[in-house]
């Protein structure tokens, strides 16, 4: 079984920024209890003002399954509707090595 990994990029609506970020925080601490989730580090982007990045790695396929339907996970995407300017993007990749 092989690692999963994601990149996402939520872009706030103009403004909302740390909203959207404080609106996060209840993923954050969801996180430290899955068991199947390595990292889950959130970033604000240092050029644009309204973007927030996210790199998640996983176990396995059954561990970011588990946190993708976790209640936390469905009550923050219930929230998300005034907080972001535009769609999520995910990109799915493959860790091939590194430090980390």
């Amino acid at each position: 079984m092989s690692k999963q990994a994601i990149i996402v990029k939520l872009t706030a609506a103009p403004g909302k920024r740390d909203e959207l970020v404080a609106a996060l925080a209840p993923m954050l601490d969801q996180v430290e209890n899955e068991p199947g989730t390595e990292l889950y580090l959130l970033h604000t982007d240092a050029v644009d003002a309204d973007t927030i990045w996210f790199y998640e790695r996983y176990t396995d396929q059954a561990g970011f399954e588990a946190h993708s339907s976790s209640e936390a996970m469905k009550s923050f995407g219930a929230a998300l509707g005034t907080l972001l300017g535009g769609k999520p993007e995910f990109h799915f990749v493959t860790p091939q090595g590194g430090k980390g």
